[in-house]
């Protein structure tokens, strides 16, 4: 741990000893403070834009308390997962994040896996970021300019047609996607900006609806429960003309549900016990909780990196915690004379708290600073996700690894990884045919990914075998407490993971397994022989593509 009275140019020096010691040159300026490495995590977790996308899901199954309760239960958690990460990244102080730390751990197989899981959900996370940013979009728009909602348009028909919302989202995409490639600088820079912005923006829908909202709901409300939209309802779909059951739904195609044939799950769908609803619900918190590795990755970029890095990992879930449970609690404070069934029906029921609350003025200045947070996240998660694919490319790790780890010889940025996950992360979308079940499966693929080097160093410890983090290696800490906390952490990924698999999302289900099924076949036919895992190269390249 570095000493007080050290210069910063001697903790410098300290830090660069200490990626020597990981097999690595010190390739850029450390430059980066605490609050500019936890600000990345910060700006991809984004609570102006997981839990204002998926207010309306929590709403419908659970009612008011899922914000009231609910989020506080996944933030702590949640937080088990971070600060169980934040001490593997105070061991392993470099860029290669899960992927290396799993490495280290566990060997080339774990590594490869987790790296697969970490470049599914980061590609889904995009898609689903923008896919219901541009459902937010279409719905701020057609209300700033007094549009009717049922307004005709055409080819489309109606501005509600997935297709059109995802035109839309393409549109969304195209100037991040260029300044991904054209502008890395103006691309860290927006990313300082956002953390203002979403602070800046949750004080002023606070402090908004606080003074001036119309509608106040007793404290009893906060703690209302009720269901809007049943299980059964939520995963039923028309399969043939006037067949109302439940579905597996791919695109357009709509098939009777295999999981249905389970004795005595429609029967309890149909019941909607609380337990149910409100586990179902919980996926619009988790989904929030995605993205606070960033910290990790820019570890070799950051002044005091053992620590800086873990404590940006930890704090961008802890203030996030906070952050958003203030708007969460204020937003349904606010539902316009406690209908909770208007609100949660809404296509945007964010929008119309704040519209049923304030005057045209404000509530235009709300739905703008919505929009642009999650544009600005949408940015982020593409730089991310081209980042890790890149990465991951350079050691021959996926099909068309070739093209997928150019450089472009100009503006030294991976063009074909940034452009080629962004295609992909709109398939997906017209594959799932709905948000929040593409959110469903970048929730488990990243939850996966974080778990896999923790449970790898709780082995570790629990044998004495291998690689773990101990005080001495790892400054930030959780001393005794760490294994516990390693089980929390893995005990609440295991959960989540099944229950974000059940219907409505049976699509993720299946989805997951046709995945499993695939790499397995390709790590036993390929990639066992020929992966190597991480290399000196790669992460060298990482860093001056990270700064360049």
């Amino acid at each position: 741990m570095p000493d007080k009275k050290q210069t910063r140019e001697q903790i410098i020096q300290s830090d660069s000893q200490d990626l020597h010691k990981l097999g690595y040159a010190q390739q850029l300026l450390r430059e980066m403070g605490g609050f500019s490495n936890f600000a990345i995590s910060f700006s991809i977790i984004s609570i102006l834009t997981g839990a204002v996308l998926l207010y309306g899901y929590g709403l419908k199954f659970a009612g008011p308390i899922i914000n009231t309760v609910g989020w506080p239960v996944v933030s702590l958690f949640t937080l088990c997962v971070a600060a169980s990460m934040a001490e593997l990244a105070s061991m392993y102080p470099t860029a290669g994040g899960l992927y290396f730390w799993a490495y280290r751990l566990g060997g080339k197989g774990w590594a490869w896996i987790t790296a697969w899981f970490n470049m599914l959900g980061q590609v889904t996370v995009t898609a689903g970021i923008n896919a219901a940013a541009s459902i937010y979009i279409i719905g701020a728009t057609l209300r700033i300019f007094g549009i009717a909602p049922d307004v005709s348009i055409p080819v489309f028909g109606s501005v509600q047609n997935w297709y059109f919302q995802i035109l839309v989202m393409v549109l969304i995409m195209v100037p991040q996607v260029l300044i991904n490639v054209f502008g890395i600088k103006l691309t860290a820079r927006l990313n300082d900006f956002s953390v203002w912005w979403h602070i800046g923006g949750v004080v002023i829908i606070a402090l908004l609806l606080t003074i001036f909202g119309q509608h106040h709901n007793p404290a009893s409300f906060l703690m209302q429960s009720g269901t809007v939209v049943s299980p059964l309802d939520a995963s039923s779909a028309e399969i043939s003309q006037g067949n109302i059951a439940p579905a597996l739904v791919i695109g357009d195609f709509k098939f009777a549900s295999p999981l249905f044939m389970i004795p005595g799950l429609k029967e309890l769908y149909n019941g909607a016990p609380f337990l149910l609803v409100f586990l179902l619900a919980m996926l619009q918190a988790q989904w929030t909780y995605t993205g606070y590795d960033a910290s990790a990755h820019v570890a070799e970029e950051t002044v005091m990196a053992r620590l800086n890095s873990a404590w940006g990992v930890f704090l961008s879930v802890g203030i996030s915690m906070i952050v958003g449970y203030i708007m969460l609690l204020v937003l349904t404070w606010c539902i316009p004379n406690g209908d909770v069934v208007a609100t949660a029906n809404d296509v945007t029921p964010v929008l119309f708290i704040v519209y049923g609350n304030l005057s045209p003025f404000f509530a235009n200045l709300i739905a703008v600073i919505i929009g642009g947070a999650m544009w600005l996240c949408g940015l982020a998660s593409i730089t991310s996700m081209g980042r890790m694919w890149y990465a991951f490319a350079r050691d021959e790790g996926m099909p068309g690894s070739a093209q997928i780890k150019r450089i472009h010889a100009k503006y030294r940025t991976p063009v074909w990884s940034i452009v080629i996950t962004s295609i992909l992360a709109i398939l997906i979308c017209l594959y799932a045919a709905a948000y929040f079940v593409v959110t469903s499966i970048s929730t488990i693929a990243l939850y996966i990914a974080y778990v896999i080097p923790i449970a790898l160093n709780l082995r570790n410890k629990l044998k004495s075998n291998g690689e773990f983090t101990t005080p001495e290696n790892a400054p930030w800490t959780m001393k005794k407490f760490g294994p516990i906390i390693n089980i929390v952490a893995i005990l609440w990924v295991a959960l989540i993971t099944v229950v974000f698999v059940l219907p409505p999302n049976e699509l993720v289900f299946w989805s997951m397994i046709g995945l499993i099924i695939l790499l397995t076949i390709y790590w036993f036919a390929y990639s066992r022989k020929h992966f190597h895992g991480p290399t000196r190269a790669d992460e060298s390249a990482l860093r001056n593509l990270s700064r360049t």
